[in-house]
Protein backbone atom coordinates (compact mmCIF):
# COMPACT_ATOMS: atom_id res chain seq x y z
CA UNK A 1 0.00 0.00 0.00
CA UNK A 2 1.57 3.49 -0.95
CA UNK A 3 1.90 6.48 1.30
CA UNK A 4 -1.09 7.97 0.14
CA UNK A 5 -3.47 5.06 0.55
CA UNK A 6 -2.32 4.78 3.91
CA UNK A 7 -2.80 8.28 5.13
CA UNK A 8 -6.26 8.38 3.76
CA UNK A 9 -7.10 5.27 5.48
CA UNK A 10 -6.33 6.63 8.86
CA UNK A 11 -8.15 9.83 8.16
CA UNK A 12 -11.05 7.17 7.35
CA UNK A 13 -10.87 5.46 10.28
CA UNK A 14 -9.83 8.17 12.28
CA UNK A 15 -13.27 9.78 11.73
CA UNK A 16 -15.55 6.71 11.91
CA UNK A 17 -13.94 5.99 15.12
CA UNK A 18 -14.74 9.70 15.98
CA UNK A 19 -18.34 9.21 15.04
CA UNK A 20 -18.85 6.27 16.78
CA UNK A 21 -17.35 7.85 19.87
CA UNK A 22 -19.76 10.63 19.94
CA UNK A 23 -22.62 8.67 19.24
CA UNK A 24 -22.47 6.31 21.90
CA UNK A 25 -21.61 9.46 24.50
CA UNK A 26 -25.05 11.00 23.25
CA UNK A 27 -26.95 7.40 23.72
CA UNK A 28 -25.43 7.40 27.24
CA UNK A 29 -26.22 10.62 27.99
CA UNK A 30 -30.04 9.80 26.65
CA UNK A 31 -30.27 7.02 29.12
CA UNK A 32 -29.45 8.77 31.76
CA UNK A 33 -32.52 11.24 31.24
CA UNK A 34 -34.89 8.62 30.70
CA UNK A 35 -37.52 8.81 33.52
CA UNK A 36 -39.77 5.72 33.01
CA UNK A 37 -43.49 6.14 34.07
CA UNK A 38 -44.85 3.69 36.12
CA UNK A 39 -48.01 3.40 38.53
CA UNK A 40 -47.58 1.83 42.43
CA UNK A 41 -48.61 -1.44 41.48
CA UNK A 42 -46.39 -1.73 38.55
CA UNK A 43 -43.14 -0.75 40.64
CA UNK A 44 -44.64 -3.53 43.48
CA UNK A 45 -45.81 -6.48 40.52
CA UNK A 46 -44.03 -5.28 37.79
CA UNK A 47 -45.72 -3.95 34.21
CA UNK A 48 -48.54 -6.53 33.45
CA UNK A 49 -47.85 -8.20 36.69
CA UNK A 50 -44.58 -9.52 35.42
CA UNK A 51 -41.91 -9.27 37.98
CA UNK A 52 -39.34 -9.48 35.22
CA UNK A 53 -40.15 -6.10 34.64
CA UNK A 54 -39.98 -4.40 37.69
CA UNK A 55 -38.06 -0.94 37.83
CA UNK A 56 -34.49 -1.51 39.37
CA UNK A 57 -33.09 0.28 42.56
CA UNK A 58 -31.04 2.87 41.93
CA UNK A 59 -32.93 3.68 38.52
CA UNK A 60 -34.50 6.94 38.18
CA UNK A 61 -38.76 6.98 37.45
CA UNK A 62 -41.58 8.70 37.51
CA UNK A 63 -44.61 7.37 39.58
CA UNK A 64 -48.46 8.57 39.54
CA UNK A 65 -50.60 7.45 42.28
CA UNK A 66 -53.45 9.00 45.20
CA UNK A 67 -51.52 10.14 48.49
CA UNK A 68 -52.85 7.85 51.08
CA UNK A 69 -55.20 9.32 53.59
CA UNK A 70 -53.48 9.75 56.96
CA UNK A 71 -49.89 8.97 55.48
CA UNK A 72 -48.44 11.76 55.29
CA UNK A 73 -45.12 12.84 57.80
CA UNK A 74 -43.70 15.73 57.83
CA UNK A 75 -40.31 16.63 59.64
CA UNK A 76 -40.82 19.60 62.11
CA UNK A 77 -37.25 20.97 61.83
CA UNK A 78 -36.53 20.53 58.06
CA UNK A 79 -38.61 20.71 54.64
CA UNK A 80 -38.60 16.50 55.01
CA UNK A 81 -41.66 15.14 53.59
CA UNK A 82 -42.52 11.14 53.67
CA UNK A 83 -45.84 9.55 52.47
CA UNK A 84 -47.58 6.85 50.78
CA UNK A 85 -48.65 6.90 47.32
CA UNK A 86 -51.16 4.08 45.84
CA UNK A 87 -53.50 3.34 42.66
CA UNK A 88 -55.67 0.60 43.13
CA UNK A 89 -53.13 -2.12 44.61
CA UNK A 90 -50.32 -1.41 46.98
CA UNK A 91 -49.03 1.57 47.79
CA UNK A 92 -44.81 2.96 47.94
CA UNK A 93 -43.57 5.61 50.24
CA UNK A 94 -41.98 8.33 48.60
CA UNK A 95 -39.59 10.59 50.11
CA UNK A 96 -39.36 14.20 49.29
CA UNK A 97 -37.07 17.44 50.45
CA UNK A 98 -38.44 20.72 49.36
CA UNK A 99 -41.96 22.72 49.45
CA UNK A 100 -44.61 21.00 48.48
CA UNK A 101 -46.82 22.34 45.73
CA UNK A 102 -50.75 23.94 47.29
CA UNK A 103 -52.41 21.73 46.02
CA UNK A 104 -50.75 18.87 47.54
CA UNK A 105 -53.20 17.01 50.07
CA UNK A 106 -54.47 13.56 51.31
CA UNK A 107 -56.57 11.71 48.86
CA UNK A 108 -55.35 13.37 45.77
CA UNK A 109 -53.45 12.47 42.56
CA UNK A 110 -49.61 13.08 42.23
CA UNK A 111 -46.48 12.28 40.18
CA UNK A 112 -43.34 12.15 41.83
CA UNK A 113 -40.14 11.79 39.97
CA UNK A 114 -36.70 10.36 41.81
CA UNK A 115 -34.91 7.64 42.01
CA UNK A 116 -35.87 4.23 43.58
CA UNK A 117 -33.67 3.81 46.92
CA UNK A 118 -35.75 0.79 47.97
CA UNK A 119 -37.88 -1.63 45.97
CA UNK A 120 -41.13 0.31 47.61
CA UNK A 121 -39.56 3.94 48.62
CA UNK A 122 -38.58 6.62 46.01
CA UNK A 123 -36.47 9.69 46.99
CA UNK A 124 -38.60 12.11 45.14
CA UNK A 125 -36.47 14.97 43.38
CA UNK A 126 -39.85 16.59 42.14
CA UNK A 127 -43.39 15.96 43.68
CA UNK A 128 -46.48 17.18 41.44
CA UNK A 129 -50.06 17.33 42.37
CA UNK A 130 -53.11 17.38 39.61
CA UNK A 131 -54.75 20.92 38.76
CA UNK A 132 -58.25 20.32 40.21
CA UNK A 133 -60.39 17.42 40.88
CA UNK A 134 -60.90 16.24 37.47
CA UNK A 135 -57.76 16.69 36.52
CA UNK A 136 -55.17 12.88 36.02
CA UNK A 137 -51.84 13.01 34.09
CA UNK A 138 -52.93 11.12 30.52
CA UNK A 139 -50.33 8.41 31.19
CA UNK A 140 -51.51 8.01 35.03
CA UNK A 141 -55.29 7.60 33.87
CA UNK A 142 -54.57 5.54 30.89
CA UNK A 143 -53.03 3.19 33.76
CA UNK A 144 -55.58 3.13 36.02
CA UNK A 145 -58.66 2.75 33.61
CA UNK A 146 -56.15 -0.75 31.86
CA UNK A 147 -56.26 -1.62 35.82
CA UNK A 148 -59.47 -0.78 37.20
CA UNK A 149 -61.15 -2.67 33.72
CA UNK A 150 -59.01 -5.46 34.52
CA UNK A 151 -60.01 -6.01 38.01
CA UNK A 152 -63.91 -5.15 36.89
CA UNK A 153 -63.98 -1.91 38.29
CA UNK A 154 -65.97 1.01 36.16
CA UNK A 155 -65.91 4.27 36.39
CA UNK A 156 -69.21 4.33 38.05
CA UNK A 157 -67.57 2.34 40.97
CA UNK A 158 -64.72 4.55 41.48
CA UNK A 159 -67.35 7.72 41.43
CA UNK A 160 -69.53 5.96 44.12
CA UNK A 161 -72.86 5.58 41.33
CA UNK A 162 -73.18 2.09 40.47
CA UNK A 163 -75.78 -0.03 40.56
CA UNK A 164 -73.45 -2.39 42.95
CA UNK A 165 -72.62 0.53 45.09
CA UNK A 166 -76.91 1.84 44.92
CA UNK A 167 -77.34 -2.09 46.33
CA UNK A 168 -74.67 -1.76 48.68
CA UNK A 169 -75.89 1.32 50.36
CA UNK A 170 -79.28 -0.16 50.51
CA UNK A 171 -78.34 -3.55 52.45
CA UNK A 172 -76.50 -1.05 54.41
CA UNK A 173 -79.43 0.77 55.58
CA UNK A 174 -81.61 -1.49 55.73
CA UNK A 175 -79.21 -3.25 58.27
CA UNK A 176 -78.78 -0.02 59.87
CA UNK A 177 -82.54 0.38 60.34
CA UNK A 178 -83.07 -3.27 61.55
CA UNK A 179 -80.81 -2.79 64.21
CA UNK A 180 -81.98 1.01 65.21
CA UNK A 181 -85.67 -0.99 66.15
Amino acid sequence: MNPRRKSRLKVVVSIIFGVAVAAGLMLYALSQNIDLFYTPSEIVNGKNDDPDQKPEVGQRIRVGGMVVEGSVKRDDKTLKVEFEANDIGPSITVEYEGILPDLFREGQGIVAQGVLIEPTRLKATEVLAKHDENYMPPELGDKLKEQHGAAGISEADLKGTSARDKAEIERTLKTLQGEAN
